[in-house]
């Protein structure tokens, strides 16, 4: 079906995602906003649907810091242009351009998308996105490392600090400095989209950078 039908007054609409959502993202004029949970199915755009003179924001989980699939996705993303965060849990995939369009993931096995635009439904995704942005960590693409894993100094590092360990107490017994162990302490915040060293700390034992390694 040709995507023109897309200009005509129609509420509801489903296209390919392929190539239908690279033609809407083309047709673009001011800003193109995205919230994805990483799911298959979900509406997203990648670094060469980024064109000069637009604005675009996109949200992810923080899951896809520590990926590496992924956070090589957000970091070309961020070199293109794109202002990305991170949040524990996006609500919701959505893709909204120009505040006129809203495309959701379809109920179909076919993978097509749906295409809305009621102003009720583009109005609450565009809302959402608005209410969660500001406490989305965000993201440059000099915060996302060439390798996502943890070093054995940094597994250290931070089973000290877990442990209590002061960071002059953890810079002795690893043989650095202060102002390095904290420097690793902000890098590894950033990795996992933490706002506290608390956080942090979580975050990391959520992905067993805790545990303890075999003697």
């Amino acid at each position: 079906m040709s995507i023109t039908l897309l200009n005509r007054p129609i509420g509801f609409h489903q296209i390919p995602a392929q190539n239908g959502i690279a033609a809407l993202l083309a047709e673009a004029r001011d800003e193109v906003v995205a919230m994805s949970t990483l799911g298959p199915a979900g509406p997203a755009f990648g670094p060469r649907d980024v064109r000069p003179g637009l604005r675009y924001r996109a949200i992810y989980p923080d899951t896809a810091r520590t990926a590496p699939t992924h956070c090589r996705h957000l970091g070309a993303l961020s070199v293109a242009g794109v202002a990305v965060r991170t949040m524990p849990q996006v609500p919701m995939n959505a893709l909204i351009i120009d505040s006129s369009i809203a495309v959701l993931p379809a109920d179909t096995t076919n993978g097509s998308v749906a295409v809305l635009r009621l102003s009720s439904v583009v109005t609450t995704a565009t809302e959402l996105f608005e209410r969660v942005w500001p406490d989305a960590v965000p993201l440059a693409d000099s915060d996302i490392p060439v390798d996502t894993d943890l070093s054995g100094r940094e597994q250290e590092m931070l089973r000290l600090l877990a442990l209590g360990a002061t960071d002059e107490f953890a810079a002795a017994q690893l043989g650095i400095s202060v102002r390095t162990v904290r420097r690793m302490v902000a890098q590894i915040m950033h990795r996992l989209g933490a706002r506290s060293r608390f956080q942090a700390g979580v975050k990391a034992a959520d992905r067993g950078w805790l545990l303890d390694r075999a003697s």
